[in-house]
């Protein structure tokens, strides 16, 4: 499987798009004003202890307090202990110097810890732990172990005495130079982060994670990556630098692209997020998935559409399945579907398909750099996950509710609003005299009255002894109406 990354920059935003075996997988956007948060450490100040949820409010600068469970701060805490009160652990008006955990979304603040984590190429330091841990995407024990001594040994003679690693997946293979050089290049970092720490106020923030554009050359060259394509000459020679000071072995991966036509336009990647907003995604056999995202969780629903296969039934429902489960995989990364989701496959008889597409919807998630977990397929054919969730979807990074349809994602009918308006009209007749009404609606709501509903009109004008007129206004949708007395 062959990869490539498109960095796509304007003044605005940043966008970056994975592209494997020529189709797009993942989406990533940061807009100036909306950069994302997760990594960010603050200086905070706790605002509000609720014993009852066993967590507290903290300011950390932002609009909304953001939110911190008793778990995340009762580190120490060993397995199957219960945790500490929350109100034995922070008190209102205490400084807390916390780490983002999850994006705000909605109207929720953002989540925090105070198990602080910084990342470098190959590492992850955390100053309140003592733990060497592996990236589980590192196969193969022997490597692992090796991995392991080479941190211990590498810290040992560094002499940091407090504080636990984690080795990223692009620390296999590498020695004892990069290592070190990363483990260098943490102990500094946290030294000044130390000083912030002592020195800043309640409510300021102490570290920011990198923009995406550098996040990409720190976290996503991997082996199966070719290239990375920059579009922007200013961003291109940011990263050059950033790379040839961290990371000089992976610069020939980074290509500037000087192109004329869209990097996105080029890899059809404009096209794909425009799909990616649509309720369905079809599928090649003539097949189809709903998918519908709610406060709670997240449904898709497979369906066969036009396909009718070759053979029988039961082989049409698993052939559309099978095929479903790459592209929910899929959909998954690109829109960035987190929580509770649930599949709705169409239902099956035989059980040895049912693990069959099991073990495949299992196989394609491994790809995913989001964790998940995934139930059998149960005897209605429902499969429940949930898959971990850090930022907004691409729906909410993209969209807003209608304010037409109010997010319903549905309208009233024109014949529905006409009697809307009947009803408004004996309402007010009921209430007030008036010589004549005149209703103001939309172009297919008046159609409808004059057309439809012209035998309805009429006997509702007889009913009410007045002439009813009726006109046109361009900028109400189907929904808007208004009668006026005259």
């Amino acid at each position: 499987m062959t990869s490539e990354i498109l960095v796509n920059v304007t003044p605005m935003e940043t966008r970056v798009a994975l592209v494997e075996n020529g189709a797009v997988q993942e989406l990533y956007i940061e807009r100036s004003q909306t950069r994302g948060l997760v990594g960010n450490i603050y200086k905070g100040k706790v605002v509000r202890v609720l014993p009852g949820m066993q967590a507290a409010f903290v300011d950390i600068g932002l609009e909304r307090a953001a939110f911190i469970h008793a778990s995340d701060i009762d580190l120490n805490r060993v397995d199957n202990e219960p945790h500490k009160p929350i109100q034995t652990l922070v008190r209102e008006g205490q400084a807390l110097v916390v780490q983002v955990i999850k994006d705000p979304m909605g109207t929720k603040g953002a989540r925090l810890t105070t198990a602080l984590s910084i990342p470098s190429r190959y590492l992850v330091f955390m100053p309140a732990s003592d733990h060497i841990g592996i990236s589980q995407r590192i196969d193969g024990e022997e490597e692992r172990d090796r991995l392991r001594t080479l941190v211990a040994s590498v810290k040992e003679s560094e002499e940091i005495e407090k504080g636990g690693f984690i080795l990223r997946t692009a620390a296999e293979g590498v020695g004892e130079g990069e290592i070190q050089s990363d483990m260098n290049y943490l102990k500094r970092l946290f030294r000044v982060l130390g000083e912030r720490m002592k020195e800043n106020k309640p409510a300021t923030v102490i570290y920011e994670d990198l923009p995406l554009y550098l996040r990409v050359a720190r976290d996503m060259v991997k082996t199966d990556v070719e290239k990375i394509r920059i579009d922007s000459k200013e961003t291109f020679s940011k990263v050059h630098e950033f790379v040839t000071k961290y990371t000089p072995e992976v610069k020939s991966v980074f290509e500037y692209y000087p192109g004329e036509r869209p990097i996105f336009d080029l890899f059809s990647v404009e096209d794909e997020i425009s799909k990616a907003l649509s309720r369905k995604v079809e599928l090649k056999s003539g097949g189809y998935l709903i998918i519908d995202q709610t406060e709670a969780m997240t449904t898709i629903d497979v369906n066969t559409g036009a396909f009718v296969g070759h053979r029988n039934l039961e082989e049409t429902i698993y052939k559309t399945n099978l095929e479903a489960v790459t592209a929910i995989s899929r959909q998954l990364r690109l829109r960035n579907l987190g929580g509770i989701i649930i599949l709705d496959f169409i239902d099956m008889d035989d059980e040895e398909h049912k693990r069959q597409v099991h073990r495949m919807l299992e196989k394609h998630l491994e790809k995913d750099h989001a964790k998940s977990k995934v139930t059998g397929v149960s005897e209605l054919g429902l499969v429940e996950m949930t898959r971990k969730r850090t930022r907004d979807s691409l729906e909410h990074v993209l969209t807003e509710h209608c304010h037409i349809c109010e997010g319903r994602g549905r309208l009233k009918t024109a014949q529905t609003v006409c009697y809307e308006v009947f009803r408004e009209i004996l309402r007010e007749e009921r209430a007030y005299s008036t010589a004549q009404y005149l209703v103001l609606a939309s172009q297919q709501v008046i159609d409808s009255l004059l057309d439809e509903e012209s035998s309805n009109v009429a006997d509702l004008e007889e009913f009410i002894n007045k002439p009813i007129r009726f006109q046109v206004e361009p900028m109400y949708s189907q929904e808007q109406f208004d009668v006026i007395l005259q």
